[in-house]
């Protein structure tokens, strides 16, 4: 029954404890509205308030109906609701569509979980997303930390994001919402093969999973689970070698760590200053290495969103430029 492995999952990572106050993103589509329906039927037994968050970003005409097929969801299951639209098209002009519209929703989220004292935010990510997600960025290249894919849970700017169904298939989903007579929203735009997620969606996984492995989702999120707990592990490690100003990392203590330690430390220092390592790629780690064991002193390594490294004397001292 899908109830009890959404608890499974729940009690496995830890993601909710009883009087936790949780914001639910709900965009109306199956994921997220099955999500909704299963906390919903959880919330006695957990002793938890759930809150719906729903953010229209335009980029349909029709965007509008998910609006009101949410509001209508929350009339229905008496759960409270925060709306808000944004043009994430006009905002998109200064940079990447895909990006900016995360910042806008995980923005929107956090504005919603401040202003109803919530710590937890649950998504519905599901098995699937997780082996697209995985796959993608094999096929872009990544370290552990992306490999690792999408996390059950994550701490992000003081607040939890959770994912109940990240082990949960998304054939189970559609069967749940198909049984209990519920018609999500659906978004056309995820048939279109004009975005890379959706080609590998609609043509990669079925070619792998018809010609060369039938269980090649759940390959792909096992490992991705086996190489979470890697990463945290690597993680602590850095953490460790770390004590002093993440920005200011001594020369002589970095040559004695290993690479995979010192390039977490490299990776640490990026994020204590633009607040994530997004767009920073192998490439970026690599030209910190060799400004570290080759280069001479006051040579600059330049890096994404005005970020810079300078080799001193004693110290690489990462900065906003």
């Amino acid at each position: 029954m899908l109830l009890e492995k959404v608890k499974d999952t729940i009690k496995k990572y830890n993601l909710i404890q009883k009087g936790d106050r949780v914001v639910v993103g709900v965009s109306g589509g199956p994921d997220s509205v099955a999500l909704l329906y299963l906390l919903n039927s959880l919330k006695k037994e957990l002793r938890i308030t759930l809150h719906i968050a729903h953010l229209d970003h335009r980029l349909r005409k029709d965007s509008y109906k998910d609006k009101e097929f949410v509001e209508n969801l929350s009339l229905k299951l008496k759960i409270p609701i925060t709306t808000a639209k944004v043009n994430v098209k006009e905002l998109a002009k200064k940079g990447s569509l895909e990006e900016i519209s995360r910042n806008v929703r995980l923005g929107f989220l956090f504005k919603v979980a401040k202003d109803i004292k919530a710590e937890k935010i649950a998504l519905g990510h599901n098995l699937d997303d997780q082996a697209e997600t995985v796959l993608m960025r094999i096929l872009r290249g990544a370290g552990l930390y992306g490999l690792s894919g999408i996390l059950p849970k994550r701490n992000i700017a003081g607040y939890q994001i959770i994912r109940p169904l990240i082990e949960i298939k998304r054939k189970e989903i559609e069967a749940f919402l198909n049984k209990k007579k519920i018609n999500p929203r659906i978004d056309a735009s995820n048939l279109e093969d004009i975005y890379f997620r959706n080609r590998l969606r609609n043509n990669l996984l079925p070619l792998l999973e018809r010609n060369y492995n039938k269980n090649i989702k759940e390959v792909l999120a096992n490992m991705a689970q086996s190489l979470a707990y890697d990463y945290d592990y690597l993680q602590g490690v850095a953490l460790r070698a770390m004590k002093e100003v993440k920005t200011r990392l001594n020369l002589k203590k970095l040559l004695k760590l290993h690479t995979a330690i010192q390039r977490l430390s490299f990776r640490y220092a990026i994020a204590s200053i633009k607040g994530d390592t997004r767009r920073i790629t192998f490439q970026h780690i690599r030209e910190i290495e060799d400004l570290l064991l080759n280069r001479p002193v006051n040579s600059i390594v330049d890096l994404p969103k005005g970020v810079s490294v300078v080799k001193k004397k004693t110290h690489l001292f990462f900065y906003q430029r």
